[in-house]
């Protein structure tokens, strides 16, 4: 099956770019980032905190049989309804150092829009590491989800 979300990562370079369109409004893909439960349904985690302002934070795990398997964190630096949130984020209980993450959404019909996201991490080598986990597969499989649940939406 051929994934729709683009990892884009380049020898030499602490970043990675990620792309996808959706058939979906701009107002219904924020959305699905900017509120709490479309975001637990999508990404499979429960939402502990998101505060969607400036200087906000949020906090998320996934949990496995009982057991807290994944946790994150971070804090909002910038966020503009439907335009663009440029955040932290941290992977708790890891060797991963805070990444700087851009996300941006940009309208490309009424019913079309796309994201891009810029990941910056401290060092290639921590970028590396990422890229050989199933990171591209599992944000595929999630934006996928994304797509699905907003269209049982609308």
């Amino acid at each position: 099956m051929r994934q729709k979300t683009k990892v884009d990562a380049v020898d030499g370079k602490q970043e990675i770019i990620i792309t996808r369109e959706f058939d979906l409004s701009l107002e219904l893909l924020f959305k699905a980032y900017e509120e709490p439960e479309l975001f637990e349904q999508w990404m499979g985690t429960k939402v502990l905190k998101m505060e969607n302002r400036k200087h906000g934070s949020y906090a998320f795990e996934t949990s496995y049989n009982g057991k807290v398997v994944f946790s994150a964190n971070g804090t909002i630096h910038e966020f503009i309804p439907n335009q663009k949130i440029t955040r932290t984020f941290e992977m708790e209980n890891t060797p991963f150092p805070i990444q700087l993450e851009y996300l941006e959404f940009r309208k490309l019909s009424d019913e079309r829009s796309k994201l891009t996201m810029h990941i910056v991490f401290k060092s290639e080598d921590f970028r590396n590491q990422l890229m050989q986990m199933p990171f591209a597969q599992g944000l595929n499989m999630a934006h996928d989800k994304l797509q699905e649940i907003i269209d049982n939406l609308k």
